[in-house]
């Protein structure tokens, strides 16, 4: 090991000597509690580190010790259900040994490196191998079955020796390459560098997240980038927990990167007791949890999004689709800033440094679907969420954010002030994976992407008329208007409004998703057809199916979809009724 010591001390950020011959990113072991810190800037005259742990104690003189490899998770069986930090501690396992407050140097091994587990082999002693090629799997959880593949970094071509199927403990060496690698079923990868795939593939079906907001107006893919923006309490953390209980992801990444610690606890303590709709077995079978909470230290707030994606991007090698919860993002360039500053950068906009948009570049450009060195394909989607100071979107964060993502579902204070969640804006939100999921929504209806887009512009024509009533009222515009304001109310109310509480509305199937939309359009469709005709809008603003069609969502479950079409009948049943009264009153 090469050895330095310290020369001056500025927070997190530590200033050596010696350590020359150190390479950038380099892992160091620093002062005599051997804090993990990490070279980020090197120069003949002096070595700049960053102390991912609390500096609290440290003295200018202590020794340094570098490892001369840079900083890396470990990955393997034994991941998913456990919470880290944002340096892979586990802290559960800390709590256990020490107590509830994180020790100077306190560490333990990231993975349990007694457990043994039950390994399957899928290759035998002489076959051939390739970097990222399944030699066999594990059960992690009743839910993830672990596939063990060679390491992306291996020479070798052949197994020299293989010890099949057996009991081992992820250290076990359980194969040897012809150039006398060896192979464990844990592996070490640098958590800054992205993990190599075969092909990057375009994106074709949704992430199917049960919100009908998202699925049906603002779609995101699986392998996209979508960003929720939003001022305190307009509910991003809420919206992220929803996504995260119903989507259909193989596994969750939960990232709580500077958040509250009560935003952590109510992950902890409710995520196990969820159940996955697709299982049937706890949730947290299926979820890794990186919590770097704003009372831990700055620096690993830093590295905790490079810890997630990484995980998220291992998992996703094995033909795995993986939803990465960033939660916040805003957080994360906070942090950036501190060090920054501390490094006596020149600040850009807002005190934010100038490479702000290249480090948000380089972690959401980390999502996609691709096609495995295995041969599998998987993905990895990115939720970030961002929090703008006020509620600001044209602050930096935001701004940069937006530059390199694909779907921005923007909260809007005044829907979640109304308790109208989630409070996602449908006229500053977007997706541009909508074109390119249409084919998979026709299989269930083609009609799918017409109703969207009409729905979303009648929603834009409400707002305008909405300027128009504040100044004259609603009883001074056309009843032909006046249409549009009360089919509007139905789709926020019947639709674009969720329930996490109620046990039917908390998730919809994408087809009761679209029924419901396509009732409301029929509503309006004939409501439009009557009134042009002279029929009376009261009379139709009182038919009782209108209150069917909202409260579809809370009264239809989804394995009761039929319920829909008798809604329908009532529909049509009731609006023929009308026309005929109407038609018999005009002859009279």
């Amino acid at each position: 090991m090469i050895t330095g010591h310290i020369t001056r001390i500025s927070g997190p950020i530590v200033y050596a000597q010696g350590l020359e011959k150190s390479g950038l990113y380099d892992v160091v072991y620093v002062g005599k509690n051997q804090l993990i810190g990490e070279i980020i800037r090197q120069s003949t005259e002096k070595t700049t580190i960053q102390v991912y742990e609390d500096v609290s104690g440290l003295s200018v003189g202590e020794e340094i010790l570098s490892t001369e490899r840079p900083l890396s998770l470990k990955l393997g069986p034994g991941l998913v259900g456990t919470i880290y930090d944002g340096i892979q501690r586990p802290l559960k396992e800390m709590y256990e040994d020490k107590g509830a407050f994180l020790l100077p140097g306190q560490r333990t091994e990231p993975i349990d490196a007694e457990k043994k587990w039950d390994f399957t082999a899928l290759l035998k002693e002489g076959d051939s191998i390739e970097p990222g090629k399944i030699i066999g799997s594990v059960q992690e959880t009743g839910s993830i079955v672990h596939k063990i593949m060679v390491p992306p970094n291996i020479r070798g071509k052949i197994l020299k020796s293989f010890k099949g199927s057996g009991t081992y403990t992820v250290d076990e060496v359980i194969a040897i390459t012809d150039f006398d690698e060896e192979i464990r079923m844990s592996q070490y990868w640098p958590l800054r560098k992205p993990r190599p795939f075969a092909q990057k593939l375009e994106v074709t079906e949704p992430l199917v997240t049960g919100q009908r907001v998202i699925d049906v107006f603002f779609p995101l893919s699986k392998g996209g980038t979508a960003a929720i923006p939003g001022g305190f309490g307009t509910g991003k953390t809420m919206t992220q927990h929803a996504v995260a209980k119903w989507c259909d992801a193989d596994l969750i990444v939960y990232i709580g990167c500077g958040e509250r610690g009560n935003e952590m606890t109510d992950v902890l303590t409710e995520f196990p007791t969820l159940i996955d709709p697709r299982t049937g077995r706890s949730l947290m079978e299926r979820t890794i949890l990186i919590a770097n909470t704003s009372n831990m230290p700055v620096a690993a707030r830093e590295v905790s999004l490079y810890s997630g994606i990484t995980l998220a991007e291992y998992y996703r090698d094995m033909g795995l689709h993986v939803a990465i919860m960033a939660d916040s993002t805003s957080r994360w360039a906070e942090a950036l800033r501190e060090l920054s500053g501390r490094m006596e950068e020149m600040p850009a906009e807002e005190g934010y440094p100038a490479y702000l948009p290249t480090r948000l570049a380089e972690f959401y450009e980390r999502a996609g679907r691709v096609k495995a060195l295995c041969g599998s394909l998987g993905s990895v989607s990115v939720i970030g969420a961002v929090s703008p100071a006020g509620g600001d979107f044209s602050e930096p964060v935001t701004q940069h954010t937006k530059r390199f993502i694909r779907c921005f579902w923007a909260l809007d204070r005044e829907l979640a002030n109304a308790r109208h969640y989630p409070a996602i804006g449908w006229i500053d939100s977007y997706s541009e994976y909508a074109s390119e999921i249409k084919e998979w929504w026709d299989k269930f209806d083609p009609l799918w992407a017409n109703v969207r887009i009409k729905a979303l512009d009648l929603l834009k024509k409400e707002q305008r008329l909405q300027q128009i009533v504040r100044l004259i009222g609603a009883d001074a515009l056309p009843e032909s208007e006046r249409v549009i304001l009360i089919v509007c109310e139905m789709i926020k109310n019947g639709f674009l409004q969720q329930s996490a509480f109620d046990e039917i509305d908390c998730y919809s199937v994408p087809q009761k998703q679209l029924e419901i939309l396509l009732l409301i359009m029929d509503f309006y469709a004939h409501a439009v057809e009557l009134v042009k005709n002279g029929c009376p809008l009261q009379k139709i603003n009182d038919l009782s199916v209108k209150n069917e069609i909202v409260r579809a969502k809370s009264t239809v479950p989804n394995d009761k979809l039929e319920n829909l079409s008798a809604i329908r009948n009532h529909l049509d049943d009731q609006m023929a009724e009308l026309e005929r009264m109407y038609r018999k009153e005009q002859a009279v």
